[in-house]
């Protein structure tokens, strides 16, 4: 049995397609959400989940963890009495959890799950994703980007006109923005990008830091022994006007501390107010997504929100002005995603209740190599970080890039892959790294092919060629619980049939070779015309970029259709 999880900063939630729906599963309390939280029994040493854990975290803070996955793939540990716990162990307690549900909900075993993850998480952050099922006994079939789960729940993978659609997914912890096409049975992301550090618990902050500051003669930041259980306290009473606002016009806090109760109330209007930086954060992921995907506002088909924090009023206002529109919400905002990674669930297991889909995905990151480059003034400056792979390439996908030695009789490189966005590798995620030995010669003379080819489940495979010696260095990224998967080797052999330089597919190479064909045929100013027509295919062609490719070909056997008729066969 194969089950669909949407594991959450604050809840969590199961689903399984049967009966030709997606169903979500209750957990022992009844409830469909289980809030991502662990602690531990002080008495007993007993593991406690869900909303009993969450319940503790104001009396028992020292015992207890939530919002931990946002420091998925990091080493930051919390200590929750005697021992301590990376995210992803405390993930797999969660994950365990619902697991344990469904199987008393079904009535059999549960081996495999889909998991959602945030389209914006990097490499490492979903390795740890996929070693917290496995610690938690599941085998994972799929990491599945939540704003594609969202889309799969509202049905877009019934549509028979094409369509596109922007996915807007605001949770407690991280924030998401995809932008999908639909066509012809695929379903293709055409961008993704995010905010990892945005979600509703900034938003809750930002009401703790007023009563803070409104409160500051009566309660203070720092108490001695209890500082945690105040916060707590805070956090809490914050949460809870959240809400509120969700509804009404305004919010009182409230506050116990030293037998004591503080007040503050505030307005709805207020609190757009004080969140207008987090507001502004929104903007920026959604105009970047529109950018990469190429795709304007107005060509949108729907707006679709999901995610709990998208209930706050502030934010759907925000993205209807954005917009010009109002977003849709047909489904249950904290339920989209876990329905939407059961009916992944359910194309997996190809389910016959469901249309057969082709499911496309795009790289989160942008991922290359470091390099050095000289300065005006002549000197060297190394730690620069060049892209192989952009972000928003749809995957599975290779490209080739081809790189220069710096100095003279230099014998051997070392070939650092990194995944991010900033300039400095510095500020962006290593991967791993791979030592090339080179013949000495002078610099520049010698070069080296590095190819990046990467699948939709996260397997990276860096070849390297250096051309003068025929040498070639490779390099796999990936996990070790994928590594050891009985299709690890198919996985690699359907990467292998990628790495054709799109200058040597059939269709580029024939159109190249009518181009030639024409230029020789052609004189004055028409011979020049396809000159011109031939060089800006070839620099179509080095971008390596599918669909800018086949739009290029299309464009340039159109017009030498105009010059000598069409092609017969």
């Amino acid at each position: 049995m194969i089950i669909g999880i949407d594991l959450g900063t604050t809840n969590s939630a199961v689903a399984v397609w049967r009966d030709g729906r997606a169903e979500l599963i209750p957990n022992s309390l009844g409830h469909r959400l289980t809030p991502s939280a662990v602690s531990v029994d002080e008495k007993t040493g007993e593991i406690i989940v869900g909303l009993a854990a969450r319940e503790r975290m104001t009396t028992h803070p020292h015992l207890t963890a939530t919002v931990f996955k946002r420091y998925m793939g990091s080493t930051r540990t919390a200590t929750l009495g005697k021992n301590s716990y990376l995210p992803e162990e405390l993930s797999a307690m969660v994950l365990r959890s619902l697991k344990d549900d469904a199987e008393a909900y079904l009535g059999q075993e549960v081996t495999e799950a889909v998991i959602t993850v945030p389209a914006y998480f990097n490499d490492r952050q979903r390795k740890a994703t996929r070693k917290a099922g496995e610690l938690a006994g599941l085998k994972v079939e799929r990491l599945i980007n939540e704003p594609t789960a969202a889309a799969l729940a509202y049905g877009i993978h019934e549509l028979e006109a094409e369509t596109r659609f922007l996915i807007f997914d605001l949770g407690g912890g991280t924030f998401d923005v995809s932008i999908l096409e639909i066509f012809e049975g695929i379903i293709e992301v055409r961008a993704s990008t995010g905010d990892n550090r945005l979600g509703g618990e900034d938003f809750n902050e930002v009401l703790a830091a007023a009563f803070r500051q409104a409160k500051d003669k009566d309660l203070p930041r720092q108490v001695e022994g209890d500082s945690a259980v105040l916060a707590e306290r805070i956090r809490e009473a914050a949460e809870r006007a959240r809400r509120t606002l969700t509804t009404e016009p305004e919010a009182v806090m409230a506050v116990t501390w030293k037998d004591q109760v503080h007040e503050w109330t505030i307005t709805a209007d207020e609190f757009e107010t004080r969140c207008a930086n987090l507001i502004d954060r929104l903007r920026e992921p959604v105009l970047r997504a529109l950018r990469d995907s190429a795709i304007r506002a107005g060509d949108l088909g729907e707006i679709i929100m999901v995610g709990g924090a998208t209930r706050m009023p502030v934010v759907r206002k925000s993205v209807t002005r954005m917009f010009g529109r109002f977003p849709a919400n047909r489904i249950n905002p904290d339920e989209a995603v876990a329905l939407g990674a059961a009916v992944q669930a359910g194309l997996k297991a190809r389910d016959a209740a469901l249309k057969e889909v082709v499911l496309t995905d795009v790289c989160p990151y942008s991922m290359g190599v470091e390099v050095a480059e000289e300065r005006p003034d002549g000197s060297i400056r190394d730690g620069i970080f060049s892209p192989i792979l952009e972000r928003n390439t749809v995957i599975p996908a290779s490209r080739v890039q081809t790189y220069s030695t710096m100095h003279h009789n230099q014998t051997s490189v070392r070939m650092k892959v990194y995944q991010g966005e900033a300039r400095l590798v510095a500020d962006n995620v290593k991967l791993g790294e791979l030592d090339i030995k080179l013949p000495p010669a002078k610099r520049g003379e010698v070069s080296v092919d590095v190819r990046f080819s990467y699948d939709i489940n996260g397997l990276l495979e860096v070849d390297v060629f250096v051309p003068k010696t025929g040498d070639r260095r490779q390099l796999v990224i990936v996990d070790d619980e994928a590594a050891a998967a009985p299709d690890f080797e198919k996985r690699r052999a359907a990467l292998a049939a990628l790495k054709t330089h799109p200058r040597d597919a059939d269709a580029n190479r024939a159109a190249l070779a009518r181009a030639e064909r024409c230029f020789e045929k052609f004189l004055g100013d028409t011979r020049d015309r396809v000159g011109h027509m031939t060089r800006q295919f070839e620099t179509v062609l080095d971008g390596q970029d599918p669909r800018a490719i086949e739009a290029a070909r299309t464009e340039l056997l159109a017009a030498l259709d105009m010059l000598e008729g069409e092609t017969w066969l």
